[in-house]
């Protein structure tokens, strides 16, 4: 007897070329509109307190010398979406994602305090010296308003306010047997920075407004006063 085969039929699947891999792709590079719109949705952040002022210099600089999308979205990537953190269009008080209570005055007699670190800052805040004096020092703090007022008043004494040379300063106010003063550095604000209004009236005193520079936002005070004047 004559033995049999029986066919044995292959089938062949063929296997998709895999396409290449991502990372060999070019990262697409960012136009000077797409920058800006970081840096306005930065600025919104700060503004409600998810950012400080140091880190919203920091975010700014990175920003701007960004040269690829990739760069830009890292900027953002722990913060809300735009939609998330802009109000209707009715007037609505501004919610700090904070739970830091927020300062609308500093009262000394005799004597003085200081505010330093991260704090928040209201969007005007009094600042009353009898006899005395206050540190102020806003390179971390929180802002409630992309626009913050204070109102400096010294009597027989006076305060120092340190502000981030990257943000915009209006100094202005009269003083009477006393005087106020601007130091630091000379460096023009950053484009889109919040604006900090500072209105000081001294009576036999004087205070004294420091714009130091960004880099010494991790140093003391005494040290980046020294750094500031280097580049008054």
């Amino acid at each position: 007897m004559r033995a049999g085969h029986q066919g044995i039929t292959l089938s062949v699947v063929s296997t998709p070329q895999e396409p290449a891999a991502e990372h060999n792709k070019p990262a697409i590079r960012a136009s000077d509109h797409e920058r800006q719109a970081v840096v306005d949705l930065l600025s919104e952040h700060t503004t409600t307190g998810r950012l400080t002022l140091a880190e919203l210099e920091e975010r700014v600089e990175a920003a701007y010398s960004a040269t690829t999308r990739d760069e830009l979205v890292k900027l953002t990537a722990d913060l809300p979406a735009p939609s998330a953190t802009r109000a209707p269009e009715a007037a609505q008080p501004r919610v700090s994602g904070s739970s830091r209570k927020v300062t609308k005055w500093i009262f000394g007699m005799m004597g003085g305090s200081s505010k330093r670190g991260r704090w928040r800052v209201a969007e005007r805040v009094r600042v009353v010296a009898i006899m005395g004096g206050h540190d102020i020092d806003l390179r971390a703090a929180e802002l409630e308003s992309d626009e913050t007022t204070l109102v400096v008043i010294s009597i027989m004494g006076g305060s120092e306010i340190y502000v981030p040379d990257t943000v915009e300063v209006d100094v202005g106010g009269f003083s009477l047997m006393g005087g106020s003063d601007e130091r630091g550095s000379a460096r023009p604000p950053r484009p889109g920075a919040p604006r900090i209004r500072v209105r000081v009236f001294d009576l036999m005193g004087g205070s004294t407004v420091w714009k130091l520079p960004d880099e010494a936002r991790d140093v003391s005070l005494k040290e980046a006063r020294k750094m500031a004047k280097r580049l008054g």
